[in-house]
C-alpha cells in the first residue's frame, strides 16, 4: 500500500499545576483516551468527513472524483486504508502522476466528528512533456523504440504519443490519441495514424503500410473487447530478384478498410510464466464493406489452459485455429493471409515454412489450426532459488499443426479432413528464460516430425524470442 502518514492522534500535554490534577492521574486520563481513541478507530465505525487532493495542475477535479468516491463508503480504519489503497492505485492507473501519497488523519473543524477522518492524497503530476527509449521484443525480432508522449493533454487523463520504432525486420512510426471514459479507465477510444515498413524473407516481400485506424476498447463482465476500424494503403514488392512468379504477382497497391471484433477473457496468474488460469481470444475482421480493394471475413483463435502439478511444475495445453474467407470473388492477399512453423508456433520448423509455397517462397494460407503440449519444471537442483533461478523454466513440449488452403464449395467434413492431411508434428525439450512481464526467450533442442516437400526444418537447437508462444 502507499505511504500512509500516521499523524499524532493524543491529546495535547495537560499540566498538572494549571489544571489542578496530579501527575498521575494525568498519564491514566491520557492512557485511557488513548485506549478509547484506538478502540473507536480499529472496532468501531467511523466516517470519512473529507476526501482532499492536493498538488493538482492542469488535472480536472471531476476526473478523479470518480476514482476516490468509494473511500467515502469505509466504514472503519481498516476499511479505509484499503479504499485508499484502491484509490491510489486508481490515480497512479491513469498515467497521469508520478507519485501519490497517502495520509490518513482525525477531522479538524467546528464540524469535526468524534470518529470523524479526513483523507488527503498528495500527488505529483508528470511533466508536459516526456520522452522515452526502450527496447521490445517481437516474435523473433527485436527493435528500439523511442518516443515522446504528452500526458494529460486536456486535464482528463488523455494522451498524445508519438513513438518510432527500428528493428530487425520492420521499420515504424506513429501518432496516437488516447481517451478515456470518465469513471471507467477500462472504456477508452485510441485514434491511430502510423507507417510501417516490413520485411518477410520467408516469402522474398516487403511491405509498407500507411493508414489510420480508431479502437473502442470495453469490459462487458468478465470479457474484454476491442471494436476496430483500420483503413489502410498498402504497398507490396519484392525483397529480392529471386522472388518467385507468385510473390510478383502480388506486387503493387492495394487499399484495404476492415472492421474487426476482439474478445478475451484471461484469468491466468501471469502472461508469461501462468501455473494457473485460461486464456481465451476470439478474433473476427471484415473487409470489403466499408471500402478498398481487400473483401473477406476472416475469425481466428487462441485458447491455453495452465494447470499446476507437483514439484512447482505446470502443464499447459494450447490450441489455435483460423480460417478466411474471400468475398465477391476476389483472391485473397499474400497480406492476409495466415502462417505458420517457427521457435513461436511448431517449434523444430523454420519461421512461417510451413504449407503453401512457390519458388521456396511461402505464400501463406486461408486456414490453420496448431496445438501444443507443454510440461515447464524449475530448473534442476533449484539453482538461485528466489531470485535470478525463478526466471528460469525446464520446457519439454509437443507441437503439432497443420497450414492449407480450402476449397469452400465443398463441405465441412472436406475441409476438416484437409486439415488433418499432412499434419507436421515435433517434440523435444530446452530452457526459457523470462523477460519481465512481457516476452521471453526459448532455447530448444527440437526433432521436427511429418515434414512435408517444400518445408524447411530446423532439426536441433533452435532459438526463439517473443511476447506470444503455442
Amino acid at each position: 500500500m502507499g505511504t500512509v502518514h500516521a499523524r499524532s492522534m493524543d491529546p495535547l500535554p495537560m499540566h498538572g499545576r494549571d489544571m489542578g490534577v496530579h501527575p498521575d492521574d494525568m498519564i491514566e486520563v491520557q492512557e485511557a483516551e488513548h485506549e478509547t481513541k484506538q478502540e473507536v478507530l480499529e472496532n468501531k465505525e467511523v466516517v470519512v468527513q473529507h476526501v482532499n487532493i492536493e498538488g493538482l495542475g492542469r488535472t480536472k477535479e471531476d476526473l478523479l472524483g470518480y476514482e476516490i468516491s468509494e473511500v467515502f463508503d469505509a466504514k472503519n480504519l481498516i476499511d479505509v486504508m484499503k479504499k485508499s489503497h484502491i484509490a491510489r492505485q486508481k490515480l497512479l492507473r491513469l498515467g497521469i502522476f508520478k507519485e501519490v501519497e497517502v495520509v490518513i488523519d482525525t477531522s479538524d473543524g467546528a464540524d469535526a466528528l468524534p470518529n470523524g477522518l479526513d483523507v488527503t492524497f498528495e500527488v505529483t503530476e508528470m511533466k508536459r512533456l516526456t520522452g522515452s527509449y526502450n527496447t521490445m521484443v517481437g516474435n523473433n525480432e527485436g527493435s528500439m523504440v523511442l518516443g515522446v508522449k504528452l500526458p494529460n493533454v486536456f486535464g482528463r487523463a488523455e494522451k498524445l504519443t508519438f513513438q518510432f520504432s527500428y528493428g530487425t525486420k520492420e521499420t515504424s512510426y506513429g501518432l496516437s490519441f488516447f481517451k478515456p471514459q470518465l469513471g471507467n479507465f477500462e472504456r477508452n477510444l485510441t485514434l491511430n495514424l502510423y507507417k510501417v515498413t516490413g520485411q518477410f524473407p520467408w516469402s522474398s516481400l516487403k511491405e509498407t503500410d500507411r493508414g489510420v485506424s480508431t479502437e473502442l476498447n470495453f469490459p462487458l463482465w468478465r470479457t474484454n473487447h476491442t471494436l476496430k476500424w483500420e483503413g489502410v494503403w498498402r504497398e507490396l514488392g519484392c525483397l529480392a530478384r529471386s522472388a518467385s512468379f507468385a510473390v510478383r504477382e502480388e506486387s503493387g497497391h492495394t487499399l484495404k478498410s476492415a472492421l474487426s471484433h476482439t474478445m478475451s477473457i484471461d484469468t491466468r496468474n501471469s502472461a508469461i510464466f501462468p501455473k494457473k488460469g485460461a486464456l481465451l481470444r476470439i478474433n473476427q475482421e471484415l473487409a470489403g464493406y466499408t471500402g478498398g480493394d481487400a473483401s473477406f471475413l476472416k475469425e481466428d483463435f487462441e485458447l491455453q489452459v495452465n494447470r499446476r502439478l507437483v514439484w512447482d511444475s505446470v502443464l499447459s495445453a494450447s490450441l489455435w485455429g483460423g480460417c478466411l474467407l474471400p468475398i465477391g470473388g476476389r483472391p485473397s492477399s499474400i497480406a492476409d493471409r495466415f502462417y505458420l512453423g517457427g521457435p513461436t508456433s511448431v517449434r523444430g520448423f523454420g519461421m512461417y515454412s510451413i504449407g503453401p509455397q512457390s519458388e521456396g517462397d511461402y505464400l501463406g494460407g486461408e486456414a490453420y489450426w496448431a496445438g501444443g503440449l507443454h510440461l515447464y519444471t524449475p530448473l534442476p537442483f533449484r539453482p538461485g532459488r528466489g531470485g535470478f533461478g525463478d526466471l528460469f523454466r525446464t520446457h519439454f513440449f509437443l507441437n503439432a499443426g497443420n497450414l492449407c488452403n480450402l476449397n469452400y464449395g465443398e463441405g465441412p467434413r472436406a475441409h476438416l479432413q484437409k486439415l488433418a492431411e499432412c499434419i507436421r508434428w515435433s517434440y523435444g525439450a530446452g530452457i526459457v528464460l523470462r523477460l519481465g512481464n512481457i516476452a521471453r526467450l526459448e532455447l530448444n533442442y527440437c526433432i521436427p516430425m511429418g515434414v512435408q516437400s517444400g518445408d524447411r526444418i530446423c532439426d536441433g537447437v533452435q532459438f526463439g524470442a517473443g511476447i506470444r508462444f503455442l
